[in-house]
């Protein structure tokens, strides 16, 4: 008789102390499992999340590391802004897909007619009737359009060649081009709108020719702004749409900050970098009098940002240890992904506790494995004596242990995944109430993307689902039966040390 049918025949002769070694692995097993369930649904949810964010960051001030350092030292000076050459040793690390440098800017219109969404009105003044987004580009390869935040529905991305050199040319969205009857082709007059601004009412702050406080003689009421316009003229190369968010599921309330979030990016211009800059210039000169030349060198109605498109989402944490070597002090890499991290701190919590409570059961449970087998081997030390007189060897002594400590054990095993995971799914139910889980981190809300491609925690909940899994059951069946397995090393080395002639004496 080999050692596998004395393991079923000591099983079965000894269902007391079998179902005892059962029902101790099915208890903690139920424990493990259900912490696994809970841990693996906050793996699964997150990188769901992130993968649906998207993989794009970009280099910024680290504002909340400033402000804190500037109270204690209110003299500090403003991060001077990076250079093209340390954008470009970022856009060198391995993580990088490719990248691209934009020129963002707005501009308000009187007549060029924007989106407004359902519930409300856009906010306006200056002046203006609409404000419209201006995002450049230097190469013709749009993030957004290659990244499936829009899609074209007529026309054409402009070239690179324009983009170079400058053309006047433009991607609207298709709310814009049916508001104001334009289709690809068409001469689009951009009737750049805004109060006028008099310089010469501003007194600069000491070692500032910009940043600026009003002055005595301007502190009293003023008199009403004129307004002025000048037209702009681009073609429109192309018609884009919005990728919208599934909104079946969300609350009116929630669909409402949706159309909001959405409208931002419909009300957004894409032309080549040097066109953006190009109209800034005329609105500098249309809307502000009486800027000495001096300050107009460093009045920017522009600002740059350079917007790195990774590999994957997952290369995002390696993206940003290597690249913030290469950042001076207070920049920071901002990553879509980011927003998850700030809206779900709880939910990662909860991921962090069920880690835990799967080591701490996991040791438990080979301690309490150890133990329980120790001593139902003390019961059978003149069984395992006779095998050893008899000239068994003790390799197959401890294969049939071992074969008995596993067959009970994946009976165990597998019917604590069953119950494991229901009671998973309980706890986290319950805990989903509490307000811990729901808390989100304090702090300044970074995003990239476009606000169509945000994510609140009601989303992040919503995803939350404990469910069966090939790396759940994966996951659990390895760690579980590694744990038994690991169990048995103290109960085998008291087989080992066996003396069957004392046993027999």
């Amino acid at each position: 008789m080999n050692f596998w049918q004395r393991a079923l025949k000591s099983i079965s002769r000894r269902k007391g102390k079998s179902f005892i070694l059962f029902l101790v692995i099915f208890i903690l097993g139920n424990v493990i499992a259900g912490a696994v369930a809970i841990q693996q649904s906050t793996v699964n949810v997150e990188k769901a999340t992130k993968e649906k964010l998207g993989a794009r960051a970009v280099l910024d001030v680290d504002y909340e590391k400033y402000n804190k350092d500037a109270e204690k030292n209110p003299e500090l000076k403003w991060p001077d802004p990076l250079t093209d050459k340390e954008y470009q040793k970022v856009a060198e690390l391995p993580q990088v897909k490719y990248y691209d440098m934009s020129l963002s800017a707005y501009i308000g219109t009187s007549k060029l007619a924007g989106y407004t969404p359902e519930d409300g009105e856009m906010l306006v003044g200056s002046g203006a009737n609409y404000f419209f987004n201006l995002k450049g580009n230097n190469n013709g390869q749009l993030p957004d359009l290659r990244e499936g935040y829009i899609k074209l529905d007529q026309g054409e991305m402009f070239s690179e060649q324009e983009a170079k050199d400058g053309s006047n040319v433009v991607l609207i969205s298709k709310e814009v081009a049916e508001a104001n009857q334009l289709k690809v082709g068409d001469q689009m007059v951009i009737d750049a709108t805004s109060e006028m601004i008099d310089m010469g009412l501003i007194q600069p702050r000491e070692g500032s020719t910009v940043d600026a406080t009003v002055t005595e003689d301007s502190a009293e009421e003023p008199a009403e702004a004129k307004v002025v316009s000048f037209d702009f003229p681009v073609t429109v190369k192309g018609i884009f749409n919005v990728a919208r968010k599934e909104t079946k599921d969300l609350s009116k309330e929630e669909k409402t900050q949706d159309d909001w979030a959405a409208a931002d990016q419909i009300n957004t211009f894409y032309m080549p970098n040097k066109t953006v800059q190009a109209l800034m210039d005329q609105s500098l000169d249309k809307f502000y009098v009486n800027l000495s030349e001096a300050d107009r060198k460093d009045y920017q109605l522009t600002f740059a940002q350079a917007t790195y498109v990774l590999n994957a989402p997952d290369e995002v944490a390696a993206f940003r240890e290597d690249a913030q070597g290469l950042l001076p002090k207070y920049y920071a890499v901002i990553a879509d992904s980011d927003q998850y991290d700030q809206v779900a701190g709880g939910m990662k919590k909860l991921g962090e506790i069920a880690k835990y409570v799967v080591i701490i059961a996991a040791v438990a449970t080979m301690l309490i494995i150890s133990l329980v087998v120790l001593l139902f081997l003390r019961d059978r030390k003149h069984e395992l004596g006779i095998y050893l007189s008899l000239g068994e060897s003790r390799g197959k002594i401890i294969g049939q242990i071992l074969a008995e400590l596993l067959l009970v054990s994946l009976v165990a095993l597998i019917l604590s995944l069953l119950t494991g995971n229901l009671l998973g799914g309980v706890v986290s139910d319950q805990l989903m109430q509490t307000d811990w889980i729901n808390n989100t981190q304090e702090g300044i809300m970074y995003s990239v993307a476009n606000g169509n491609q945000s994510v609140n925690f009601e989303e992040v909940r919503a995803a939350y689902k404990v469910s069966f899994t090939p790396g759940y059951v994966i996951t659990y069946l390895v760690l579980g039966l590694g744990t038994v397995l690991l169990s048995a090393v103290l109960p085998l080395l008291y087989i080992m040390r066996l003396n069957p002639k004392k046993i027999m004496m």
